[in-house]
């Protein structure tokens, strides 16, 4: 992300500044940040001049709403530079192997073989499949657009965040987000997103410190496909399910996520 870069976007912004990675150490920067909240309309307008600028919108929530640093994005806690390449993971081979790793039972495990299994039913400890997507998905971007207005009227202190991404799931590597850090490369994030776009139509929309925020123009419609897809959900960020509405199972979050047009993510 260099200054250059913004002079190609023929959109007004918002008072803001470029933010180093590192903590305000690195060479890199990761982005430019609004020094404000902003609207869902500018997200909106740079979101439609993406395919002319290369800048990929976020809608940036900090760690803290009221803590004035806006941590990580101000505080350029924000790693690039550490990051792998989205292209060098490939999405099917991920989804099995993290399926495989977190439904491993162990002996200090909380809960007993047997209500560990009952997490992941019908499937238990067997990885079934990816799901599969529909063809010619249309209105992904409007979709997106219809998801920024609701989640600024949700979280009406996010700020807008400008990556140079050919798009949102790449943009979150670029930036070099480090939100679900404690289970791996940021970039093996991205390889599986970028796999939802094509599959779902799901964009990028907005960015927590450890949460993600998806709209998805072409969610499953029936049970048996959503169940694959939480499935998924699952082995991307199983605290989705762990910590997740109750009841904490896989197919209560296949019921949830029946025709449901976005898709939120949290990591512990």
């Amino acid at each position: 992300m260099h200054p250059e870069c913004l002079a190609s976007l023929a959109v007004p912004l918002p008072k803001g500044r470029m933010i180093a990675s590192g903590e305000g150490d690195g060479a890199a920067r990761a982005l430019w940040l609004s020094d404000a909240p902003v609207s869902a309309g500018l997200w909106i307008r740079v979101h439609a001049a993406h395919s002319a600028s290369s800048l990929w919108p976020l809608l940036l929530d900090g760690e803290d709403s009221h803590d004035g640093a806006f941590r990580p994005w101000a505080s350029g806690e924000l790693f690039p530079e550490r990051m792998s390449s989205p292209g060098a993971h490939d999405p099917a081979v991920l989804l099995e192997r993290w399926w495989t790793a977190y439904t491993r039972i162990h002996d200090d495990d909380h809960l007993t073989p047997e209500e560990r299994l009952a997490v992941t039913a019908p499937f238990g400890r067997t990885w079934p499949r990816p799901a599969p997507g529909r063809e010619n998905i249309s209105g992904a971007g409007e979709r997106a657009e219809e998801y920024a207005r609701v989640f600024v009227r949700q979280y009406p202190r996010s700020r807008l965040g400008l990556v140079a991404a050919s798009g949102g799931a790449d943009a979150l590597t670029a930036v070099g987000w480090q939100g679900p850090a404690n289970y791996g490369d940021t970039a093996a994030f991205s390889a599986l997103v970028r796999d939802w776009e094509r599959r779902f139509g799901a964009r990028v929309v907005a960015v927590g410190a450890s949460t993600l925020h998806l709209s998805v123009a072409a969610p499953p419609v029936r049970i048996e496909d959503a169940l694959l897809v939480a499935a998924e959900h699952f082995a991307f960020c199983p605290d989705a399910i762990w910590q997740g509405a109750r009841p904490c199972t896989l197919a209560a979050h296949a019921e949830r996520i029946v025709g449901m047009n976005c898709w939120s993510f949290w990591w512990d």
